[in-house]
């Protein structure tokens, strides 16, 4: 693998620095992503694509979320959700049930089952995707993903990571 510069914006090639820092962020989201397939196959029995949807309903706290915005969510098909969702259902892993007020809508949570085990594979899977973007990213591409993610980079975002973004931002 050939080596990145620290930081997007030293990067002297032919691509602004904007589309740089885009390119290196696909390319370590991707590679964390492949990382993730077998983890989460091997942690917790279902699919990459089963796991962002339990991902997705495990940021409701108690609440579920529609079948529609989930697919919006994730950008795929309604089709293809609800076998996914049959899978996981099968699985113990959700539960499904209709809206109230709206025969057609159907809104699935996360099963206490569920919430076990994501509690239990969370660290692994979190350091799965740490070292998958650190072997993409040197330490100020880090500190900016952070400032996104706070968790990613060391667990709390640095306040030189914040303090540069909001001063972007402000800019």
């Amino acid at each position: 693998m050939a080596d990145l510069p620290e930081c997007p914006s030293m990067s002297d090639g032919l691509l602004p620095a904007e589309l740089y820092a885009w390119m290196v962020m696909l390319a370590s989201t991707n590679a964390a992503e492949q990382e993730l397939h077998s983890v989460v196959k091997e942690r917790l029995g279902v699919s990459h694509d089963e796991f962002l949807i339990l991902c997705l309903l495990a940021g409701q706290a108690d609440t579920g979320l529609r079948m529609t915005r989930i697919a919006e969510l994730l950008g795929r098909p309604k089709t293809r959700l609800t076998y996914q969702i049959a899978c996981l259902q099968h699985a113990g892993l959700i539960t499904r049930k209709s809206v109230c007020g709206d025969k057609r809508g159907v809104e699935v949570a996360l099963t206490d089952k569920a919430r076990q085990q994501l509690k239990e594979g969370s660290e692994v899977l979190a350091a799965t995707v740490k070292q998958a973007i650190a072997r993409f990213m040197g330490p100020e591409q880090r500190a900016a993903m952070c400032a996104l993610m706070p968790e990613v980079a060391s667990g709390v975002a640095s306040d030189a990571a914040d303090d540069a973004v909001e001063a972007s931002v402000a800019e």
